[in-house]
């Protein structure tokens, strides 16, 4: 089979044959026909990703795709299931083996292509906005980084949950999705005095921040009393340092938000959520915004449309046998 695998941090990865791997106890094999793709993605490729995996690894870790194998254990799934799984590696292949309690069945209405892409990026949103700032209706929630892979899934989930939503972004492109997405109110990064516009427009209650470095420093003097910033990742390269006694002004929360860790410490909480949301895309709530479907054999360039910033939304790698 073909796989783009990474064998060494200080070269790129590429595209390889590799033996079609055979399910272990409680796996399930994968004819995969879609892989998102994610900043972690990129943080693999140089070694700095907390779960990064031992050398050689296949790149990839959300797909979707058919069973066509099972393995010795394994009970609800059958040869011949659409499914999608959140794997952590192996995604980008024809075929992978994956753990079969982290897979989900799709329905028949939802694309490969969906399933691939709203795993991780709705996945964050909803679990950071619903069980770990338990945003209100009414609130002001104030998405940075608002047209990335997982900004525009806070934005159009943030306003499902009847939300006030701002959304910051670089550049009068990327705001159009956000907007398209569900934002009432538009920030351009590039141009804006960021804490000045949120001052203006009332402060904020919710801040969603993958993104870090000196907008986080904006939002945070932004916040009203009892506001909860999320600190989902650090697009920016910097990570903001905080002094706790400013915490203590206003009373406002820094949460942090690891989606991948709950499958160890909580599986049921990020299980549920995930149920929630495929009702919602079922009942055409969500819908997953894919900029780029690209093949297998230009995995490569998907990662840099995600380096470069040049995507809006998910990146899709799609893969046919």
């Amino acid at each position: 089979m073909r796989a783009y695998q990474l064998s060494s941090f200080d070269n790129p990865a590429a595209l390889v044959d590799l033996p079609t791997p055979d399910p272990a106890e409680g796996e399930i094999r994968l004819r995969i026909k879609a892989c998102g793709l994610n900043f972690a993605d990129l943080l693999m490729l140089k070694g700095t990703y907390q779960d990064t995996p031992d050398l050689p690894f296949v790149m990839g870790m959300e797909v979707a795709g058919i069973v066509d194998a099972v393995g010795p254990g394994v009970a609800g799934f059958a040869t011949g299931d659409r499914v999608a799984v959140f794997g952590g590696k192996g995604g980008l292949a024809e075929y992978g083996c994956f753990e079969a309690a982290r897979a989900v069945k799709l329905p028949d209405q939802m694309s490969f292509v969906d399933g691939a892409a709203y795993q991780i990026a709705y996945g964050t949103s909803h679990l950071a906005l619903d069980h770990r700032a338990h945003l209100q209706p009414g609130e002001t929630l104030l998405v940075l980084g608002a047209a990335g892979g997982v900004g525009l899934t806070a934005v159009e989930i943030g306003k499902l949950m009847g939300a006030r939503v701002i959304a910051c972004a670089r550049g009068a492109d990327k705001l159009e999705a956000a907007k398209n997405a569900g934002a009432d109110v538009l920030i351009d990064a590039t141009t804006a005095d960021l804490r000045a516009e949120l001052k203006a427009l009332g402060g904020v209650d919710v801040v969603y921040d993958p993104v870090g470095g000196d907008q986080f420093t904006a939002a945070f003097r932004a916040c009203r009393p009892e506001a909860r910033i999320l600190s989902i990742g650090f697009a920016s390269g910097d990570v903001p340092q905080i002094k706790a006694n400013h915490l203590m002004v206003k009373n406002i929360s820094v949460i942090g938000l690891y989606w991948g860790a709950y499958l160890t410490f909580n599986p049921k909480a990020l299980t549920d959520s995930l149920a929630q949301l495929r009702d919602w895309q079922v009942e055409g709530k969500l819908t997953p915004h894919v900029s780029h479907k690209l093949p297998l054999e230009q995995a490569g360039e998907g990662m840099a449309l995600l380096r470069d910033r040049k995507s809006t939304g998910k990146v899709v790698i799609t893969i046919d046998d």
